[in-house]
């Protein structure tokens, strides 16, 4: 069988990549596993193209990779050998915009960025922040339910789908959901399709639910000696009822970092910064900042302050959002990589848990770096290692799995917004065994057996 053939029967010269200088940037993600060359990358220009390269594959029982910005940090979207990656670049598309009943319909390959530029002109954004939304589009952050930087207040991508196209393994394309806030219609298979990492169905496009921009935004940061005090504060602001639009963290190494790379600056003696910021109306921002101001004081930062600065706050945004370039300054050599572990507990165990990590590590002996989204729990543990050296990897993943066993301790989750992908199925079993609850995996392998019974769609990835 001659797939490349056939797929030009298919596409256009400009929508099929099979040289190897073409496709050799696509062997990769954000993640540090390799993948293999494919035979072919396909870049669809509309739904009915996607249609007929899945017909063919699945005919073919070709395994398929679906590409979106690239950005996985679990290796959930390298492809395996003798497959086809089809790329979601030429579904760039916002299709419809409904400021009355709050949506906007967006193809799968729209980045997010580009997606709150647009709304951004009526007054409306798309909550759901990964720090990747420079990159990151619709479909993958459908696909692994991302949360990032608002989701303390916002929640994660599963709070904002009302609906979505998809293309089953065979072809058949469909719809699920609406444009409806309420629908009692049997199983929610929209939901289903939130966090599969592309195991089911291609993600064409998607109705997104939207919000009007914060009237008012005010920031505090405050930097502390102890990193548990982070933990303690943003739960003592929670304790008093108020609910943060943005919480993170960053430590020492982090903030050594962005000094390094964006010229700003920290107190030499504090060991992690507090970045929390407060949304409301006008009229009723001050007063919540003050209150929240003086509980994060209540535990002795060594320095602290207030602003409603658009350009102060920008800047410590961007450079939270860039945290992961920055950091690459920190690595000791150049074979070195980051890998980012994204566990998450109860916003209650964070100071514990953090505490419980720092204290893990001391059997390791790994340089790390702890940030995250703190206002929800979760808890990035950035490890600089390398991915060459056979044994220290192994070390990394048994580190990885003791820290995770951390989360599962205090009542949490091996995973936050990452995903499984490659890294963490090992992972996924510990959690479903932390929790007695191994009968769901079972449940998910047949699952993906019903919609994708010859294991076309991202084969290794999530489950085996």
């Amino acid at each position: 069988m001659d797939i490349i053939k056939q797929l030009t029967s298919i596409l256009d010269k400009n929508s099929l990549l099979y040289k190897k200088e073409e496709i050799i940037p696509y062997s990769r993600d954000a993640s540090f596993f390799k993948g293999s060359l494919p035979l072919a990358v396909t870049i669809p220009n509309n739904v009915e193209e996607l249609s007929r390269i899945m017909k063919l594959c699945y005919e073919n029982e070709i395994p398929v990779y679906i590409r979106g910005g690239g950005t996985s940090l679990t290796g959930a979207s390298v492809p395996f050998e003798n497959s086809i990656v089809i790329s979601m670049a030429k579904f760039d598309k916002i299709l419809e915009l409904d400021t009355i009943s709050r949506y906007v319909v967006a193809e799968a390959g729209v980045r997010l960025e580009n997606l709150n530029s647009y709304l951004d002109m009526f007054g409306y954004f798309y909550p759901p922040d990964p720090a990747s939304s420079i990159a990151s589009t619709v479909g993958g952050t459908i696909s692994t339910n991302a949360g990032g930087l608002r989701a303390a207040m916002y929640g994660t991508t599963k709070e904002w789908v009302l609906g979505m196209e998809v293309v089953f393994p065979n072809g058949e394309i469909t719809r699920f959901g609406g444009k409806v806030l309420k629908r009692s219609l049997g199983y929610d298979l929209t939901a289903l399709m939130i966090g599969s990492e592309g195991t089911l169905a291609v993600i064409t496009k998607a109705i997104l639910k939207i919000a009007p921009k914060p009237r008012k935004i005010g920031r505090i940061l405050a930097y502390y000696d102890e990193i548990e005090k982070v933990g303690e504060a943003v739960a003592k602001v929670k304790e008093e009822g108020i609910t943060p639009m943005i919480a993170e963290f960053m430590d020492k190494i982090a903030l050594e970092s962005i000094k390094k790379t964006k010229g700003i600056s920290y107190p030499e003696n504090s060991n992690v910064m507090l970045i929390l910021d407060i949304a409301s109306e006008e009229s009723s921002l001050d007063p919540l900042l003050e209150r929240a101001y003086k509980i994060i004081n209540s535990l002795n930062p060594i320095q602290s302050k207030v602003t409603t600065d658009p350009i102060e706050m920008e800047r410590i945004y961007l450079a939270r959002k860039g945290i992961l370039s920055s950091l690459l300054v920190e690595r000791e050599s150049m074979n070195q990589y980051m890998i980012i572990g994204d566990i998450v507990v109860p916003p209650s165990k964070l100071a514990i848990t953090l505490k419980e990590i720092q204290e893990c590590n001391k059997n390791f002996y790994f340089k790390i770096s702890l940030l995250g989204h703190i206002g929800d729990g979760n808890i990035h543990i950035t490890i600089f290692t390398d991915p060459n050296d056979v044994e220290l990897m192994k070390k990394t993943e048994e580190f990885l799995l003791e820290t995770g066993k951390i989360a599962l301790k205090h009542e949490g989750s091996v995973s936050a917004e990452h995903g499984i992908g490659l890294e963490k199925k090992k992972l996924l079993i510990e959690e479903f065994k932390a929790k007695n609850s191994l009968v769901n995996l079972e449940i998910m392998k047949q699952i993906k057996k019903v919609f994708d019974p010859k294991n076309i769609l991202n084969r290794g990835k999530l489950l085996e």
